[in-house]
């Protein structure tokens, strides 16, 4: 589905992305993980289109979408969720999901001029999608709160749900776990297993909660200095003398 090919990106004489290569498959939930600094977050932003990478090429779904905005890879199926959560804090619940569809015919002043019927019954699909996300999401009790009151946990599930307003078919989580509690972190978990297995997502994350990474992912993938350090399922990625010693802080004798 994604594939990036010696992807470079440099700050002014700091090379934050050094020669990153790999690829995701259709279907499966990749994890990207590494210390701070590691080059995550700046991957991101290449694959999302808030960079354009100094050299490099990105192709998804068979096609070159290298330096592409995030507004045309949002129409591709291509979204991401942020680590602080972006939501509209004025806006519910249910109108932040409603704001997202693209191509609504209500967002014109000559359609609610002249084709008030369409926009009516437009609206009304878009509300039906919105409360069946936030039913699915367990938040149907918050739809009518404004979204900058709602509880951490509350505001990522709800940038889960901005997902599922598009036809995404590839969903970069940033920091998924990040300020969520256990209870609504398990509840998150849960919701992104039944959008990968039952509703054909493919999800790449970045995260630092193992236990998340263990349940979800696989591949993992690390990330040091710019580079992949190394690529496989989460044992073999876990058990590596490199990533236990300098990345989560563990010597190999104390993970067994």
């Amino acid at each position: 589905m994604l594939e990036l090919d010696q992807l470079v990106m440099d700050f002014s004489g700091f090379r934050a992305v050094n020669g990153c290569s790999f690829n995701v498959k259709e279907g499966t939930i990749t994890a990207l993980i590494g210390p701070n600094g590691a080059g995550k977050t700046t991957l991101f932003n290449l694959i999302a289109g808030a960079l354009k990478p100094t050299s490099g090429k990105i192709t998804f779904l068979g096609e070159d979408i290298t330096g592409l905005p995030s507004n045309d890879l949002f129409h591709k199926g291509l979204v991401r969720t942020f680590q602080i959560p972006h939501e509209f804090h004025r806006l519910t619940a249910m109108e932040n999901l409603m704001m997202v569809p693209p191509s609504q015919p209500g967002e014109t002043l000559f359609s609610n001029w002249l084709t008030w019927g369409k926009v009516k019954e437009r609206e009304a699909d878009v509300e039906r999608k919105a409360l069946e996300t936030l039913e699915f999401l367990g938040l149907s009790h918050v739809a009518h709160q404004r979204a900058g009151n709602l509880s951490g946990g509350q505001k990522k599930l709800l940038e889960l749900g901005r997902t599922m307003m598009t036809d995404a078919k590839l969903v970069l989580l940033d920091e998924p776990a990040a300020g969520v509690n256990r209870t609504l972190l398990r509840k998150l978990e849960e919701k992104i297993q039944i959008l990968n297995k039952e509703r054909g997502y493919t999800f790449i994350l970045i995260e630092h909660d193992m236990e998340m990474i263990e349940k979800l992912c696989d591949p993992v993938v690390c990330m040091a200095e710019g580079q992949v350090l190394i690529e496989g399922d989460f044992q073999a990625v876990r058990s590596n003398p490199q990533v236990l010693e300098a990345y989560l802080g563990e010597r190999a004798e104390e993970a067994h």
